[in-house]
């Protein structure tokens, strides 16, 4: 083979010779000014096409030649290495910069439940803080079915409840939580998952010596060895309730301020962790019926319906929050409608031993689409816990006529434990995770 020096070389002559030719052509024919400008830009190009002859050879003949930089060791680049005999992953490099997008691919609220007899966490009769009218068990329930089931999104799994990180994770922070009866029975879910992994059962109480009541406004759990409470506060509508203007029609008899956050909501600001819900006080019965109408900047609004009602308290909401929370200490929740069984005249609750296999509409709510548009929104961040979907198939779980008052059927509060125990840990899964569910 030719050296690539002897091309190069061979290729002097040539160009020497084009060099000539162009002298000779302008000498030969032509004497203008015009020519021998000519004459200059052909040498020019000849010149610059020499050296780049020169350099493709040279680049040619030392192809493996590359510089180190910032690698004195010589080392190669970092290998992602997949063990498929193991239940586990090893990476060489950071997983949060392999996989920046995992927690986009993963809606924990999009799956099914599965029967699993590791289930529940807890008995409700050894919980102090469990409301007796929710503890289906103690109050004549026999079929057990409904507390083996766990949620399993389609894409991910949630972490498995582990009682003792979850406690050292809240240590000296303030959980509250706000809302209705439902926001209250998560909130005694809460507190009976935690007390599992307490010994001292004595130094979880209540702050007050406060019963859990249906109407009491402030309910407060210390867990004394680890320094943090668990609150629930009552306010069904989150705006403020007041006494009718004098001059309102006779049917009314509160005005619902859509435009006033709920008084109490001082008492919210100074938490570390704040969880919303509204929506089933939301109801013509609840409302109208009990002469409960709504008010806007002092002027009352009879005619305006429930929907708009709602989308303007939650628009109340959005302000305070974005203006109240300080997002450096406190992270805020909102958690969507939950699903009921009701049959849609509302009188009659059947409650299964098994959950549905079609949700027959139940996974989808108005009043769920209002709060995650307004989450969506709100110039800080709010994370929905969107559970109308996995609700939508529990009609096994309702408390039924298994409460303190079985001669009233309930087909919107949950058995404890049961289906609040999964909010729980999806809230859990946010909260001790920077990237949520994995």
């Amino acid at each position: 083979m030719v050296s690539h020096f002897s091309v190069c070389w061979r290729l002097r002559p040539a160009f020497f010779d084009f060099l000539s030719f162009g002298k000779l052509k302008a000498k030969g024919m032509f004497k203008s000014w015009f020519f021998q400008s000519f004459n200059g830009i052909i040498v020019v190009g000849s010149l610059l096409f020499f050296v780049a002859a020169i350099s493709s050879g040279y680049f040619f003949m030392f192809p493996t030649f590359q510089p180190e930089m910032n690698n004195p060791d010589n080392r190669t680049s970092p290998e992602l290495v997949i063990d498929m005999n193991s239940t586990s992953t090893e990476l060489d490099v950071d997983i949060d910069s392999a996989l920046p997008d995992l927690d986009r691919e993963c809606n924990v609220f999009d799956g099914s439940w599965v029967a699993d007899d590791s289930f529940p966490s807890y008995n409700a009769s050894n919980c102090p803080f469990a409301e007796r009218g929710f503890n289906c068990l103690a109050n004549g329930r026999r079929d057990k079915g409904y507390l083996k089931w766990r949620w399993q999104p389609k894409n991910c799994n949630i972490p498995r409840f582990d009682v003792e990180e979850t406690l050292e994770f809240l240590r000296d922070k303030r959980v509250v939580f706000v809302g209705d009866s439902l926001s209250r029975t998560q909130w005694e879910s809460m507190v009976c998952m935690l007390m599992t992994g307490v010994n001292d059962k004595r130094s979880v109480y209540e702050i007050n010596g406060s019963k859990i009541t249906k109407q009491i406004r402030h309910l407060a759990v210390r867990f004394g060895s680890f320094n943090f409470t668990v609150e629930f506060y009552r306010s069904i509508f989150l705006v403020q309730p007041h006494q009718a203007p004098k001059r309102a029609p006779k049917r009314v008899k509160v005005a619902l301020q859509l435009d006033r956050l709920d008084d109490i909501s001082k008492e919210w600001v100074d938490s570390d962790i704040l969880i919303f819900n509204s929506g089933h006080w939301w109801t013509p019965g609840k409302l109208f019926d009990m002469g409960w109408y709504f008010q806007i900047g002092g002027k009352m609004k009879l005619g305006m319906p429930i929907s708009g009602a709602f989308k303007t308290a939650l628009a109340t909401w959005k302000s305070w929050v974005e203006s109240r929370i300080n997002t450096r200490k406190t992270r805020v929740f909102f958690r969507t409608f939950e699903s009921t069984h009701w049959s849609a005249s509302r009188q009659h609750c059947k409650v299964t031993e098994q959950p549905m296999s079609k949700v027959n509409g139940r996974d989808k709510h108005p009043f769920s689409d209002a709060i995650i548009d307004a989450a969506k929104n709100t110039s800080i961040p709010v994370t929905v816990l969107h559970v109308t979907p996995m609700g939508a198939f529990r009609s096994d779980a309702h408390v039924g006529t298994w409460s303190d008052n079985p001669s009233v059927p309930d087909c919107s509060h949950w058995c404890l434990p049961g289906v609040p125990d999964v909010w729980n840990e999806l809230l859990f899964s946010f909260l001790l995770s920077d990237q949520g569910p994995q």
